[in-house]
Formats: structure tokens, sequence, C-alpha cells
């Protein structure tokens, strides 16, 4: 029991450095205080179980760290959420002891901090999202089917890095452009056109630059297309594993969607690929 006990305390302890860090990080002053009181309640959580351990245990330092560099390069709505399912492992944990009235009442505690932090997370807008996904899945549907005909068509890795490079860094452009202009026209309060243009051409720009390294580093063409789909394949993993979480919505739909649009778009590019080169080949 001591030693689940020591674990427990831990998390808490972990738990209590992770959300003054976000508290400081957090810029509206409501959410911040949120934050804290939560922080509060950790520490009080955490002399509870040193009462009953007897020992001084010091927060995780690689679990404070990497919940606060998720915070500063994902945004706070990320790491909250992935904080939530922690409150509710640690209610389960103190429920293990229902003779235990203090244990039961944190417990309870533990059970308000996850609605809480639900709440919170539900309330940080995340306004520049839309604009990295339309830079993201613009760059993915579209990018991967011209690499894919680039690829058949020209059968020259080097020289598809070269097209494609220049045709990427001309659609980011038109991409942030587009935004920009979009952005402006909506005359909403909550997005600043020109940082929605930026968000939009550095995903563009971003997602070119993974996708045409595979054309660099091989020499043979449909190899690099395979490393270069196989690399697609898990851009839409990573971003769409990040939008489930602070969007509390399915990862299996939205991933299998954008896959099928990529690799589909990317199919029909190859095909296209080939019946033009056997046309001009033809025409020689």
């Amino acid at each position: 029991m001591t030693k689940d006990l020591l674990s427990l305390q831990r998390d808490e302890t972990t738990l209590c450095e992770v959300y003054r860090r976000l508290a400081a990080l957090e810029k509206d002053p409501a959410r911040r205080q949120t934050l804290l009181r939560i922080m509060h309640d950790e520490r009080r959580h955490c002399e509870v179980l040193k009462n009953n351990t007897g020992h001084d245990v010091a927060p995780d330092p690689k679990r404070v760290f990497w919940y606060v560099r998720m915070a500063r390069m994902l945004g706070t709505a990320f790491v909250v959420r992935q904080i939530e399912s922690c409150e509710k492992v640690t209610e389960k944990s103190y429920s293990l002891y229902p003779e235990r009235e203090e244990f039961m009442r944190i417990a309870s505690e533990e059970h308000r901090h996850g609605e809480v932090l639900m709440t919170l997370a539900g309330e940080i807008k995340l306004h520049y999202i839309s604009s990295v996904v339309l830079g993201l899945n613009d760059a993915l549907v579209e990018f991967t089917g011209a690499l894919a005909g680039f690829t058949l068509a020209l059968n020259d890795p080097r020289l598809v890095a070269l097209t494609g490079g220049i045709t990427g860094i001309a659609a980011a452009l038109s991409m942030a452009a587009s935004e920009y202009l979009a952005t402006k026209s909506e005359k909403g309060p909550e997005k600043h056109p020109l940082r929605a243009a930026v968000c939009t051409g550095i995903t563009y720009l971003m997602t070119v630059a993974i996708l045409i390294i595979p054309y660099l580093l091989f020499s043979n063409a449909l190899a690099a297309l395979g490393v270069m789909l196989l690399a697609a394949l898990t851009v839409i993993a990573l971003f769409n594993y990040y939008y489930s979480v602070v969007r509390c919505e399915s990862f299996r739909q939205h991933f299998v969607e954008m896959a099928l649009l990529s690799f589909g778009i990317a199919g029909i590019s190859f095909l296209i690929g080939y019946i033009l080169k056997l046309f001009t080949g033809g025409m020689t």
C-alpha cells in the first residue's frame, strides 16, 4: 500500500507543478485562476499523502518538461486534454481505498477536476486551426498527387524534387494569399488575416518539405515515391491525433478520410502521369 501511495504522491506532485507552469503560461485571467485553484487542490492532496507515507516526493522532471514543452508547441488545449485523462486515472486510484474517508473525498475532487478541465479545454478557442487544416490538407491532397504524377512522368528524383519545390512554393504563396483575402472578407475579431495567411503558408511549406525530402535521399524514383507516401501517411496520423485530442472527435474517421483523399488523388495523378508519358513517348 505504501508503494502505491508513493507512486500516487509522485503523480500528484508532478501534476501540481504542471498546473503551476501552465497557469504561468496562460494569458486569460479566468483560466489562469482555474488552473491555480486546481494546483492548490493537488498540493493539499500531496499533504494528505505525505501524512500517510511519511515521505517528501519530488515531481517527475521529465513529465513536467514534456507537458510544458507540448503546451508551448501545441497549445494549452492539447495538454489540458492529456491531463484530463490523468485525472481520471488518479480518481480510480483513490477509489481503491473506499475505507479511507479522506481518499474518497480526494477521489470526488479529482472527478470534479476532470469536469473542470473538460470545460476549460472547450473554452480555449483554436482560432487558427482552420488555417492550419487548410494548408496541411491542401498540401497533402494536392502535393502527393503532383509528386506521384511527376515521379512517373519525369522518372528522375532530383528533377522531381526541383519541379515539386518550385510548384510547392508557388502553391504555398497562393494558398497564403487566398487565406488572407478570405479571412479579411469575413471581418471577424477572432482571426487576424495576416496571421491566418502565415499559418496556412508555413504549414503548406513544411508539408511540402517533408514530402520532397525522400526525392533528395533516394536515387530510385519509385523508392522515393514509396517513402514519400509513407511520410504523408505519418503526417496525416500525427495531425489527426492532435486534432482528435483537442476536439474530442474520432481519430479514425478523420484519419481515414484524409488518407483516402490524399492517396486517391495520388493514385489518379500517377495514372495520369503514366498516360501522359505513353502519349508523349509515342509522339517522339
